[in-house]
């Protein structure tokens, strides 16, 4: 990450060549990590993942056996987000936060906070679009306008991509590549962001509990009243299983 002090710098260093390349097959698929997992409880759709698009630095799990990154997706504020960076910061955490365009733009305190507290802000597109369902240029409009926003206006050049929707294809993942991105999925996560049908405190500490392993990124959204409340109990558990959080 870069902090520089001046607009014209600022504008200077966010211009990331997009070149073309060839043509790569534009399959829309859904991104999900399945229920099967390995003597490592590691999931099997993230470890096949990685094995397929690592080649164009994309990735849903890290090789870091002894680590868990979570992750937070960040498409509007729903009053929870000041309360889990407390947390985080009690607990000596850092986490990784996908922003949208308009949460960058209507939530500039907490995104500070985000920056100045030391935890990694990601680009989650301008527009949460379905990446492959856009044409080449308007793909990369979508990641590089929030891109320089967030250089410009918070002097933060971001380097990780959350594909809106969970959607990808080969094709978007090499355009990710081309704007000087990693494309960073999950390797688990639940539905949390119902707000209406939130899961009881005691149901989504024992999912994450029993999804723990080696490698996990994991993804929350900041909008879950259960999250928040949890979060806490979430990071001393994984501690307990000998993790580094």
């Amino acid at each position: 990450m870069k902090k520089l002090s001046s607009a014209a710098a600022l504008i200077a260093a966010s211009a990331v060549t997009c070149a073309p390349v060839y043509a790569a097959d534009t399959t829309v698929t859904g991104y999900g990590q399945g229920t099967s997992v390995d003597g490592m409880n590691r999931p099997e759709g993230a470890l096949q993942f990685n094995s397929r698009y690592g080649e164009l630095d994309a990735f849903a799990m890290t090789a870091d056996s002894s680590r868990i990154i979570i992750t937070f997706d960040q498409g509007y504020e729903n009053g929870y987000t000041a309360q889990i960076l407390d947390t985080l910061k009690e607990k000596g955490v850092k986490a990784v936060f996908f922003l949208t365009g308009d949460y960058a733009r209507n939530e500039p305190e907490l995104v500070r906070r985000m920056i100045d507290e030391g935890h990694m802000i990601g680009n989650h597109g301008m527009t949460h679009a379905s990446l492959p369902k856009l044409s080449d240029e308007a793909a990369r409009e979508e990641i590089m306008s929030l891109h320089d926003y967030v250089l410009v206006n918070y002097g933060y050049e971001m380097q990780y991509f959350r594909c809106p929707c969970g959607e990808y294809s080969e094709r978007a993942l090499e355009i990710v590549k081309e704007c000087g991105y990693k494309t960073l999925f999950w390797s688990y996560a639940y539905v949390d962001w119902k707000t209406d049908d939130q899961p009881s405190p005691a149901e989504g500490l024992a999912r994450l509990g029993a999804s723990a392993h080696g490698g996990e990124i994991l993804l929350l959204h900041s909008v879950s009243e259960t999250n928040a409340q949890i979060l806490g109990e979430v990071i001393d558990s994984f501690r307990d299983k000998g993790f580094t959080v």
